[in-house]
């Protein structure tokens, strides 16, 4: 039984340096924004989970869907040896990647990516139970600054899933993917998961549900904020928003102030003033077309392979290939 590796190119320290600036930088701009990342203490991993299995929520189960039907195919056309994850997962969607690719033969190494410790322990420790076989190389890093450092027998199948690239703006997203190429080799994979432009009706209540959990999980940044900052914000004082922005294509989320107020941050030494209705960014979820994901791969340097969707066509999985 190979026993798991993890290396760790994070320390706590590192991710309360990137939430001050993050938060200096977010509350003091014009309008206001904050990083999605911060949403995911243990509060906000448990309630994006219950988010996932709602009715209105359909990314997490239609791209889960689409591997079904074509993780063969994708183990096949890869022939990887190593199956990188970005954002480390235990789920059904990591399994039927590492059964397809241990099924075509071709399998040698799983190394799931994650910012959270504990996340990546956890999932780490998932995995080696159900494949103790499996050699698992875990890595602690903020995978927008250290793909450099991820390990994998070549040829690396680099899994980027659940839509998570919409979640960066479009320059960002631009040196995201460059930065991915450069991390491969000339022949290795990347597949891509990305969610689709469709109607309005669709995509907005997935991202503002009935039951009123995603209004939870937004609001949850505000209580991550009281906690590791000492803030003051009154949560309730913030009304969950999601909009469809037609001209850019993608899902705001934001925190509207329901009363004027002013908030103290005592370990940034900083208050702030928030106007009656004045919104805080605090995601936004870029829904893509097929011609423009190519577009976007071809310019970072990769060759798109492959392209499948659901039935519906509300979600797409991209198999590319770096030049």
């Amino acid at each position: 039984m190979a026993e798991p590796v993890i290396d760790v190119h994070l320390i706590p320290d590192d991710a309360e340096r990137s939430l001050h600036r993050d938060a200096r930088l977010g509350l003091t701009s014009s309008p206001k924004w904050l990083a999605p990342k911060w949403f995911y203490d243990s509060r906000g991993s448990d309630l994006f989970e219950e988010i996932t299995r709602l009715p209105e929520y359909y990314p997490t189960r239609t791209e889960s869907s689409i591997l079904v039907a074509h993780a063969g195919d994708i183990a096949a056309r890869s022939g990887a040896h190593t199956l990188v994850e970005l954002g480390s997962g235990s789920s059904e969607k990591t399994r039927l990647l590492l059964d397809a690719l241990e099924q075509v033969g071709t399998l040698r190494q799983y190394v799931p990516v994650d910012v959270s410790a504990s996340a990546l322990r956890d999932a780490v420790a998932a995995i080696h139970h159900d494949y103790p076989s499996l050699p698992i190389h875990g890595v602690v890093a903020d995978f927008t600054q250290h793909l450099d450092r991820v390990p994998g027998q070549s040829p690396r199948l680099i899994a980027f899933l659940g839509g998570t690239i919409g979640n960066f703006l479009p320059d960002e997203r631009a040196a995201f993917l460059r930065d991915l190429r450069d991390t491969l080799v000339s022949g290795e994979w990347l597949l891509l998961g990305t969610d689709l432009v469709k109607d309005p009706r669709v995509l907005v209540p997935a991202y503002d549900d009935a039951a009123g959990v995603t209004a939870e999980f937004n609001r949850n940044v505000l209580a991550v904020l009281n906690r590791e900052l000492g803030a003051d914000f009154d949560v309730e004082n913030y009304e969950h928003v999601a909009i469809w922005d037609a001209e850019n294509e993608w899902i705001e989320m934001r925190l509207r102030a329901r009363a004027a107020a002013k908030v103290s941050l005592s370990k940034l030494a900083l208050t702030i003033r928030v106007q009656t209705g004045e919104e805080i960014r605090t995601e936004i979820s870029a829904k893509f077309r097929p011609e423009g994901i190519e577009g976007e791969l071809a310019k970072a340097g990769f060759d798109l392979d492959s392209l499948v969707t659901d039935a519906q066509g509300r979600f797409a999985l991209s198999l590319a290939r770096a030049r």
